[in-house]
């Protein structure tokens, strides 16, 4: 079964603060000593820290409980509670965090090594010697430590790639990311091959560029309908896209058509990013002539096709692809 966690609940709990202590020097030469409760200790924070190992949330599937450890007591001869050990949770970059309750992003973390204190530790209750005044000599008063608090928390993560692939099932997405990259997704020729998202990592000279192969959305995907609804989310942290293209598909002229409609139904900032059009599966017979009709029909888009089997178009497609990352950093028009 393959393990993948893009969603999780957790709760997170900051430690107590230690009580202070009530006590007094009792010194053979010091009958009657003067107040000597320490401090009780702070709990213990929690804290998330980014993780570029990290690509899934199921860590926390298995672990949905975070506590930082309490502080300890202060006790007599002046002795300090020791400070609680903080509870760090671990995330993969591109997470977020919402309050379980209301919704709201509480941050969102997309640098690996980014550290946050979400939670602070109760402050340690003060003992009997800050109580000592010309007046009250020997106070028996101390303070009892700050209660930690409990959160509960969702936990989303959307992939972090440079490029996008965008496309139907079976149209070839994962069978270009298999010759791009390291990456072995699972490839058939049954739609709904990929129920992941998969990365993969495209290196030229001393470039790389991260690529991101979603799962194949459906028309209604936006409503819900099929596999792709669940991944959409991921496509928003691409730096650009690529829709591929079933030449070999009858619907080939109206499938950009009704994936575009569907990422912008989803969100409209998804169709503001850089693109390309990919024609897939050149090499069959039955795609002959198609993919000039798919680029008459798209003038204003980039079109290329391209064929993993015969490498027809692979080495341009690269290309096209670094170029939309210079394009997209730069900030500038192809």
């Amino acid at each position: 079964m393959e393990r993948f966690a893009d969603e999780a609940v957790i709760e997170v709990s900051s430690g107590n603060g230690g009580n202070g202590c009530a006590a007094f020097r009792r010194e053979k030469y010091v009958p009657r000593g003067g107040p000597s409760g320490g401090d009780g200790g702070k709990g213990g924070d929690v804290v998330f820290t980014v993780r570029r190992n990290l690509r899934t949330l199921t860590h926390l599937r298995y672990k949905p409980v975070f506590k930082a450890e309490n502080g300890q007591d202060g006790s007599g001869s002046g002795r300090y509670g020791r400070q609680g050990v903080d509870v760090v949770v671990p995330l993969p970059p591109g997470s977020l965090i919402r309050d379980m309750q209301s919704g709201n992003v509480i941050r969102d973390f997309s640098e690996a090594g980014e550290d946050f204190v979400f939670l602070k530790g109760g402050n340690g209750g003060w003992g009997n010697i800050h109580f000592k005044s010309p007046v009250n000599q020997a106070p028996r008063k101390a303070l009892p430590g700050q209660r930690g608090k409990t959160v509960q928390l969702k936990v989303e993560l959307q992939i972090m790639a440079d490029i996008g692939l965008v496309g139907f099932p079976n149209a070839g997405k994962s069978s270009l990311l298999n010759r791009f990259t390291n990456a072995r997704p699972k490839i058939a020729a049954y739609p709904f091959t990929t129920k992941i998202p998969n990365l993969g990592v495209l290196t030229a000279g001393d470039r790389d560029i991260i690529i991101a192969d979603i799962p194949g959305l459906i028309e209604g995907a936006s409503m819900g309908a099929g596999l792709g609804i669940r991944f959409l989310k991921h496509i928003s942290r691409t730096a650009a896209l690529a829709f591929l293209i079933d030449l070999s598909d009858d619907n080939y002229l109206t499938a950009f058509d009704v994936l575009s409609s569907e990422l912008e139904a989803f969100s409209p900032e998804l169709t503001a990013k850089k693109r390309v059009v990919l024609g897939t599966k050149t090499d069959l017979p039955e795609t002959e002539g198609r993919l000039a009709e798919l680029a008459a029909k798209y003038s204003g888009e980039q079109v290329l096709g391209i064929s993993v089997f015969s490498g027809d178009g692979i080495k341009e497609a690269a290309g096209l692809f670094f170029n939309l990352v210079d394009i997209t950093e730069q900030g500038e028009e192809p």
